[in-house]
């Protein structure tokens, strides 16, 4: 009879499947967090952020898997929706709107209506925060005045905000998949991932 925990859990045909769809899932977010914005001169970017690493920057990149720093399709990361999930808490806590309150005892149809909102809220400020860094991205540049946006035209701003707010709400996504699918919270494991 074998004692060992870990073994007699991978007997588990249902957990190893589950515990494979994470491990894809995360695979393809690591592929997708290297898939660089249009536009960007990706020798001006690493140099730029070599500079400021020790910096809060730095910090932001870490939390993004490096996103950040290569001004990935996932630069933003999850953090819009987290930020969403916080103030909605926020706001039903401070009793601020009384039909929140409302939703939240309707069982599993307000469950579902609340995270609806927190979605639509998180593809808001993932469109705010998307358009704040494609801004800041455009006046920025490189040790010795390298510019880091190629053509800082409108199209560029525009189409790169979008795409931004475009990969927060495919990881939001590919959280709640994984949350489903999966094991544990996806939104968490993908934070974790980005950090490890």
């Amino acid at each position: 009879m074998d004692n060992n925990p870990l073994a007699s859990i991978l007997q588990s045909p249902e957990l190893r499947k589950r515990i494979l769809f994470v491990v894809i899932a995360l695979a393809i977010y690591r592929v997708a967090a290297v898939v660089p914005i249009p536009g960007i001169n990706a020798e001006a970017i690493a140099m730029f952020f070599k500079q400021h690493q020790g910096g809060m920057l730095g910090f932001l990149d870490i939390f993004s898997g490096g996103a950040l720093g290569r001004f990935s399709v996932l630069a933003l990361g999850i953090m819009p929706y987290i930020n969403a999930s916080i103030i909605m808490g926020l706001i039903k806590g401070a009793h601020i709107f009384p039909g929140l309150e409302k939703l939240s005892k309707e069982g599993e149809y307000g469950r579902r209506k609340e995270n609806q909102i927190t979605r639509v809220f998180g593809l808001i400020l993932s469109l705010l925060q998307g358009f704040g860094l494609t801004i800041a991205i455009t006046k920025m540049s490189a040790p010795g005045g390298l510019a880091i946006v190629i053509d800082p035209s409108w199209t560029f701003i525009i189409t790169t905000t979008l795409t931004l707010a475009a990969g927060t709400m495919f990881l939001m996504w590919l959280g709640e998949i994984m949350t489903e699918k999966g094991i544990g919270n996806g939104i968490s494991i993908i934070i974790f991932a980005g950090i490890v």
